[in-house]
């Protein structure tokens, strides 16, 4: 999986049934990603709202699913 700004965050997690990526977005401050927001916001949207830099987060993301493959 790519995650791109525009990746729903739902969309993240479905990709990644062993939950590996979920201390990565807890790591940034995003608590709530079984609530309603997440199954439609993505990934620059959530950044925005935690004030979270969607470059670095993305970066993260992307290095995480690289190295699970």
């Amino acid at each position: 999986m790519t995650v791109q700004r525009d990746t729903i965050i739902a969309q993240i997690l479905q990709n990644d049934p062993e939950q590996g990526c979920v201390p990565i977005f807890l790591a940034t401050g995003m608590h709530c990603l079984g609530c309603m927001a997440a199954h439609g916001e993505t990934v620059e949207e959530a950044c925005a709202v935690h004030g979270v830099d969607a470059d670095a987060l993305i970066a993260q993301l992307n290095d995480y699913f690289a190295n699970k493959q």
